[in-house]
């Protein structure tokens, strides 16, 4: 059956994934990518879409309601992505947090009410649980953000629950751990240290790099979003997560393993302020529904570093002439540095 779906934060890392997956497995969908274009977001990203006539690209903020009202006409799935993501960022500059990620899912949801909407995914993440020291974290666990990027997602899943329940908005929410894979922006981890390593510069490692995530490959990310959007409970949160707990110092010494280059490289830095220890997910809810990860985490990661290898136009420009990247990686990272005494 036809469908339009309107994906917001669609020239991002996860959304751009998404709307090329629905546009390659859903042959009578048609995509509507509604992305403001701030740093993270790259048309780049699209170009397989680009001349197809079931997609279409709306540059707006999810902030504007007429933006987001137009673009609503017609839709009948909404998988909102759009958000402000890098927990080192909302430290520096919360106010842009809570007025995309909490105001900016505000707009989606009161314009979304008002719409024949038949289902609504909001894409949250892991970290509004808090650390888990032992053991894993259903989705009836209690929210206990740290950051200031954790309380803004953690306020949206909020927002979304409370119209579902108010106004019986067809509301679904997923919770994914750390996601991985081509064409994340060279601030998260991976492609953080897979970018400064191939420039052999130094790859700053919080505290002693002890601190453990589960990672989730993009493919597996998407599929779930996937499931989720087409067979999930209206009303339900679903976590996602792939079991692979890896420390960051384990993740940083794979990626020096797969480009060859000495561990020398490693410096570690002052932790960031509330930095969690720990996440890990109970995922038994999603995988009821027929879902599980596909990706062995070795060769997605050998994957992942390989593609920026063979993918230096793409990243390069960012790290090396982009004057916002510079200032933020100078700023964030020479504080630790100069902390630390390094």
């Amino acid at each position: 059956m036809s469908k339009r779906v309107l994906i917001t934060g669609g020239a991002g890392f996860i959304g751009s994934h998404l709307a090329l997956y629905l546009l390659r497995h859903y042959p009578d969908y048609e995509v509507i990518v509604l992305d403001a274009l701030t740093y993270a977001g790259n048309r780049a990203n699209l170009r397989e879409a680009e001349g197809n006539p079931r997609f279409r690209f709306i540059q707006a903020d999810v902030r504007n309601r007429e933006a987001v009202h137009e673009a609503m006409q017609g839709v009948q799935f909404v998988a909102h992505l759009a958000a402000e993501t890098h927990v080192d960022r909302s430290i520096l500059n919360p106010d842009a947090f809570i007025t995309t990620d909490v105001y900016g899912t505000f707009v989606m949801l009161e314009m979304a009410r008002h719409m024949p909407v038949e289902r609504f995914l909001h894409v949250s993440t892991d970290e509004v649980y808090g650390a888990i020291e032992s053991g894993v974290c259903t989705e009836e666990a209690p929210l206990r953000p740290t950051s200031p990027y954790a309380a803004s997602k953690a306020g949206a899943d909020l927002l979304a629950q409370a119209y579902c329940k108010t106004y019986h908005l067809p509301i679904l929410i997923v919770r994914p751990s750390n996601t991985f894979g081509a064409r994340q922006y060279p601030e998260k981890l991976i492609p953080f240290f897979i970018t400064r390593a191939l420039n052999d510069l130094p790859l700053p490692l919080y505290g002693d790099g002890q601190q453990r995530r589960d990672w989730l490959y993009i493919d597996d990310h998407v599929r779930a979003l996937d499931i989720v959007l087409h067979r999930g409970q209206p009303g339900e949160i679903y976590n996602i997560g792939a079991n692979n707990e890896r420390t960051n110092l384990e993740i940083t010494r794979n990626i020096l393993q797969i480009l060859g280059k000495p561990e020398t490289l490693i410096q570690f830095v002052q932790d960031r302020p509330a930095h969690d220890r720990r996440y890990a997910l109970n995922t038994d809810k999603i995988r009821a529904l027929g879902w599980q990860p596909q990706a062995d985490f070795d060769d997605a990661l050998h994957a992942t570093v390989i593609w920026y290898v063979q993918n230096r136009d793409w990243w390069e420009p960012i790290v090396r002439e982009r004057a916002e990247y510079q200032q933020f990686v100078e700023q964030w990272y020479g504080m630790r540095q100069s902390a630390s005494g390094r």
